[in-house]
Formats: C-alpha cells, sequence, structure tokens
C-alpha cells in the first residue's frame, strides 16, 4: 500500500549540491517520522536526517550537520533531502524511510522505521 520512490541521486564533483527527493504513495506524511539513511560500500546503513511534518522537528547526523537539509511538502507527500558541500564520503545509496508515529526519535535507526524505498545512488568524486 505504501510506496516511497527516491530520484534526484546522480554525480557531483566536492563542493557541489544535489537534491533528493522521495515520493510517497498510499499514505500521508503529515503524521508519519520521515528520515533519509544512506549506505556506502564496505558499511553499515547509517541515518543522516529525519523529519516529523513540515516545520516539524528534524535531525541530522553530525557528519552532514550544516551541509544537508531535510524538508517535507506534505500537499505534495515528498521528502527532500538538500545536499550541499558534498564530500567523497558523502558517496552511498540513499534511502528514504517511513514509520507512522507520532513524532521522530532524536537518533536516527534503521530499525524505528517500517518502510523504505529502493534507494539511488549518489557519487561525488
Amino acid at each position: 500500500h505504501v510506496q516511497l520512490v527516491e530520484s534526484g541521486g546522480g554525480s557531483a564533483q566536492p563542493g557541489g549540491s544535489l537534491r533528493l527527493s522521495c515520493a510517497v504513495s498510499g499514505y500521508t506524511v503529515s503524521r508519519s517520522c520521515m528520515a533519509w539513511f544512506r549506505q556506502a560500500p564496505g558499511k553499515e546503513r547509517e541515518g543522516v536526517a529525519s523529519i516529523y511534518n513540515a516545520g516539524g522537528r528534524t535531525n541530522y547526523a553530525d557528519s552532514v550537520k550544516g551541509r544537508f537539509t531535510v524538508s517535507l511538502d506534505n500537499a505534495k507527500d515528498t521528502l527532500y533531502l538538500q545536499m550541499d558541500s558534498l564530500k567523497a564520503e558523502d558517496t552511498a545509496i540513499y534511502y528514504c524511510a517511513e514509520v507512522s508515529r507520532y513524532g521522530c526519535s532524536t537518533r536516527i535507526r534503521e530499525g524505528d522505521f517500517d518502510y523504505w524505498g529502493q534507494g539511488t545512488q549518489v557519487t561525488v568524486s
């Protein structure tokens, strides 16, 4: 019933920018915690950013604070991740995720989320 589809991935040079989108269907995002995760080769999947509702609480991994911005458009049922000042270390497959809950936890934990997109590749080189 719930589907999440990422888009916007691609290649960028260090210092460049990309904006990822996650379109959600079959469920309203206004009462969900939504998040971005990423997984680089040889590493475990890690939480990047989370948000509850448009204008709600946001959380970021220390590695992306000040560079990435997560936002949510309730009218369009779309989650975004604006990635600025990209580094080679940001290279990974990025996934969006969703869980129906009243707010988000401070720590972005993979086990908290029920629905996942297929991922989109981001390459910074």
